[in-house]
């Protein structure tokens, strides 16, 4: 345990891993899907996801403080519910990154068809989900000072647009002709309802919001891993849900008022939308350029975490045997869950809306996992108590089932928005495919082994 306060994560490092893992295509491109359900209600998404975020933190910090030998959120819904439960969730989260990342590969594909229109997005998607995959294969430390550039790259991003956005607001930065001939003043959103579809566009932008908050699991993940967790986890939570609301909130905002929603379509990113509004093609090539950097770090952060996740469970026994290995670099889940990403992105290609589909089914198979966390959570306190530290979630249990109602209710209002219905019936063809493989390998598993014939 010395050692582990000597040389653990501290606040900064935590927080940036987080940060760094949340914000990629599903916020830059995914946010336009959203925007366009909800209007200028999105902000009161974007505030009722940062809360979820901030309970789901705390929850399975607590668990992995307090039982940092179990390993993952996989494990506790194993020990609460049993196998059964531990097996189809570790796999669902799986599906769910394989999704995720399909859905990121799309996004820059979207994103590069602005110079390549004709370039398909099933040939623009599989060479970044092969680029991905082998820079995976040279090892952790090549990726790190990748990733760690990338993901510094992403920040910047943001701010940049956050101050542009704010500075064409207030005049200091004026749009050229092009841009100020659309006959209306300036914020947009006060040009619209506040709830521009109502309260079923509301609703239905939920998922597409709470999607965009995926990855932040990696803090509650690597909270054993800090220099005095009970102490050190609970700044890094509250500095990670500031940080993403912050910059969530302030750069909706500054779209909201640059541009009216009904111009935001899914098909480019609302950033770029929203600068072009206003004749600024050069820089919206610029930001593309930039996203699409951005958006790599997301991938390369996840495929990391995906290849060990497989390995994990093959190491249980919950894996096909080939996957079994014990080097450093899980090359054959890599190569695993990358295969898997490429017959997602096939058979997404094959959807009317690709990316509305591969975010959905990706947002469902995100969100029932985070059910999954807080039920373990509500099973862990039964069997173990409070926790008389800070390093505990506040409102036991009102505050979980308050969690657990507002993303079924999420799950629930996915067919409000168009193209969400097909991820929905995905999501739940997921768990019952797993739910069904859980029966076959426990039969497998329990099947006795035939005696050798030695006549």
């Amino acid at each position: 345990m010395k050692k582990n306060q000597e040389t653990g994560l501290s606040v900064w490092q935590l927080s940036m891993m987080a940060v760094g893992s949340v914000i990629g295509g599903s916020f830059f491109l995914g946010s336009s899907v959203a925007i366009h359900s909800a209007g200028p209600s999105i902000i009161l998404s974007y505030i009722l996801g940062g809360i979820l975020v901030y309970y789901i933190l705390f929850a399975l910090s607590e668990m992995t403080v307090n039982d940092p030998d179990a390993g993952s959120f996989q494990t506790f819904t194993e020990r609460a519910y049993g196998k059964m439960a531990g097996f189809v969730t570790g796999w669902v989260y799986w599906a769910g990154i394989v999704l995720a990342m399909s859905s990121e590969a799309t996004a820059i594909s979207v994103l590069v068809k602005i110079w390549f229109p004709h370039v398909s997005t099933l040939i623009l998607g599989s060479i970044i989900i092969v680029s991905v995959t082998v820079i995976n294969l040279l090892g952790a430390q090549r990726l790190g000072k990748l990733e760690s550039i990338l993901a510094a790259v992403k920040l910047i991003t943001v701010a940049a647009f956050i101050v542009m956005g704010a500075l064409l607001i207030i005049g200091v930065i004026k749009g050229n002709q092009a841009g100020e001939n659309h006959g209306y003043s300036r914020p947009a959103f006060l040009m619209e309802p506040f709830f521009a579809n109502g309260f079923k566009g509301f609703s239905g932008s939920l998922l597409v919001v709470i999607y965009a908050y995926s990855g932040f699991e990696v803090l509650g993940l690597a909270a054993a891993e800090a220099k005095d967790p009970r102490k050190t986890v609970p700044v890094a939570i509250h500095k990670v849900v500031t940080i993403l609301l912050t910059l969530y909130i302030i750069s909706v905002g500054i779209i909201l008022a640059l541009i009216p929603t009904d111009e935001i379509s899914g098909d480019r990113s609302p950033m770029v939308a929203a600068l072009e509004h206003y004749g600024f093609d050069w820089a919206g090539n610029i930001l593309n350029i930039i996203l699409i950097t951005a958006i790599l770090s997301t991938m390369l952060a996840s495929m990391f975490g995906v290849g060990r996740m497989i390995r994990t469970l093959a190491s249980e026994g919950l894996a096909p045997a080939f996957l079994k290995e014990k080097a450093e670099v899980p090359y054959r889940g890599l190569i695993f869950s990358g295969c898997a990403m490429l017959l997602a992105l096939l058979a997404a290609i094959l959807m009317p809306q690709v990316y509305v589909f591969l975010i959905s089914a990706g947002g469902f198979s995100s969100i029932f996992v985070y059910i999954m966390i807080m039920a373990s959570h509500i099973r862990f306190r039964e069997r173990n108590g409070k926790p008389n530290d800070k390093l505990r979630l506040e409102g036991f249990p009102y505050s979980s089932l308050f969690v657990m109602i507002c993303l079924i209710a999420a799950v629930a209002f996915m067919p409000f928005v168009k193209g969400q219905t097909a991820g929905l019936a995905a999501g739940f063809m997921i768990i019952a495919f797993f739910s069904v493989a859980y029966l076959f390998v426990k039969k497998h598993a329990e099947k006795p082994d035939q005696p050798v014939d030695k006549s």
